[in-house]
Formats: structure tokens, sequence, C-alpha cells
């Protein structure tokens, strides 16, 4: 296991209303809300793009010049700094987050590397969204890989199920990459429940010599996933994408607050929070 852990902050998610949370829009709130959590330990930035219109900062945004503004004023604030972009489209066609890769040049892409049907209940008995498809082909991730590879951008390898994650093993005995990078998102409704008991049988299926961390969706109960993930080596991510809760209960106001409470996590486990430097050594 090794003692130093990268710590990846998911800035604003791709839906959440900025009126209602706070969760960074503009370019402007962006890299104040990543200098936040890059001085509390966070050396690696998810980015999801919003709209930028007034009243329209709830909705996603491919527009390639959005991208590249964002991840430079980031850029700018926190030297060294990882940029991760997300990638995800409902359906087949991802030219939007290809053109923003090409555009913004980040060090890693989110590569969602199976298909979901994405479905939550109320409580009374209903769908809370009409049930949909997250559609993650093959050859759509291929397509994906392709540009990565073209751009000198590492994948990151979205694992919703067991399944998922025995499929990122079958793309690298395929040839399609090469050194793996498992991202074990739990918590989505539909997919693997946020149950810190489930990694040590999750890791048996990971290939050897793989990097990998866990996204974990939910409320407070989602620390004790992060405290495990922590202790069995595995890199740490958070953000207001995943979470409005800090370990003891209460609303988190900003990234900066999520990031700290993960760096406690870290120490507590007798690891080491890696600096931007140390996170490009072992990341890239």
């Amino acid at each position: 296991m090794s003692d130093k852990v990268v710590i990846t902050c998911a800035l604003t998610g791709v839906l959440t209303n900025p009126e209602q949370h706070p969760v960074p829009v503009t370019a402007k709130q962006m890299a104040a809300s990543a200098k936040e959590a890059y001085e509390a330990g966070a050396s690696c930035m998810h980015i999801h793009f919003r709209q930028q219109t007034q009243g329209k900062g709830h909705l996603p945004c491919w527009e390639p010049e959005v991208a590249l503004e964002i991840s430079d004023a980031i850029r700018e604030a926190c030297p060294g700094v990882i940029i991760n972009y997300t990638t995800g489209t409902i359906g087949r066609d991802q030219q939007g987050p290809i053109d923003c890769i090409k555009m913004g040049k980040p060090e890693i892409a989110a590569c969602n590397a199976g298909s979901l049907n994405y479905l939550k209940t109320r409580s009374n008995g209903t769908w809370a969204w009409p049930p949909m498809l997250f559609q993650n082909t093959v050859d759509k991730i291929q397509e994906l890989l392709a540009v990565c590879k073209e751009e000198g951008c590492r994948p990151e390898f979205e694992c919703f199920d067991l399944g998922i994650v025995r499929s990122v093993g079958m793309f690298q005995e395929v040839g399609m990459w090469d050194k793996l990078d498992y991202n074990l998102v739990m918590g989505v409704n539909s997919g693997m429940p946020a149950d810190p008991d489930l990694l040590p049988i999750i890791l048996k299926y990971l290939k050897p010599g793989s990097h990998w961390q866990a996204t974990v969706i939910g409320r407070e109960e989602v620390w004790s996933v992060h405290k495990k993930v922590a202790e069995l080596g595995g890199n740490l991510r958070t953000g207001l994408e995943d979470t409005f809760y800090l370990p003891g209960g209460e609303k988190a106001t900003s990234n900066g607050q999520l990031i700290e409470a993960m760096a406690k996590v870290a120490h507590d486990a007798g690891r080491e929070v890696a600096s931007p430097a140390e996170a490009r050594e072992i990341f890239l």
C-alpha cells in the first residue's frame, strides 16, 4: 500500500442547481472553489461544465470555449493541479466531450466503462425520474480512448457495478488500454451501494498494478466508505458533486470543507496527502 494518497475534488457535478446548493458554475467561481480545495489538499480537480447564461447554471454545457476558460482559470489559481474532465453523455453521441478534451487538454478524462439502467425510486413507490439507460457501449468507449491516446490524456474508468469492473479488465486484455485506473462509483441507486464491506471483494477483481479510487455518493454515510478506501490503499475523492454532508452530518458549504475532512480521513489511516507534484508522479 502506498502511504501517499491523491485526493480529487469533484467540484460541481452535472445537474445540481446553484440556486439551491453552493456549487460553483462560472470560471471565476470554479477557480475560487478549486483553490480552496487545493489548499486543503486536493491535487486533482474533476470538472463538469455548466451553461454560463444567468438562470441556466443547472444545465450541462459542452462548449469547448467554456471548458478552456474554466480549465485555464483553475490552472492559474492552483499551480501544478491535475485537471480531470467529465465525458458522460446519456446516449451514443459524445462529440461535445471530445471537442472539450481537444481544446482544454485535461490530463485525465473520465471514461464511463459500461452501460447502466439509471434508476431511483421515491418512498411513495414511484420513479424519481423516468427510467433511462446510461449508454456506454464498447464502440463508444473505444472512440473516447482513441481521443485520449491522441491527446495524451489518461482515462479514468468509471465502474458502476462489478460487471463493469471486470469489463475494464477485458479492455486491457484485448489491448484497448494498458495501465488501468479504476474509479469505483458507489451509491448510485441502481449500481454498487455505498458499503465499505464491498470494497475488499471488488479489489480482488482489479487487474494487478492498477490505480483505484472510489467515488461515493450519498449523505454522511459515505464517510465510512472513504475511511475503508484510505485503509485499503486507494486514492480518495469527494466534493459537492458527490455529497453535501460532512462526517458529523453537518451540511458542507464549500468544497474546501469536504477536502479538509477527506485529508483528515487520509491522516487517520496513516496516509500522507500527495502534493500536486507527487500526484503527477503517481497518476501520470
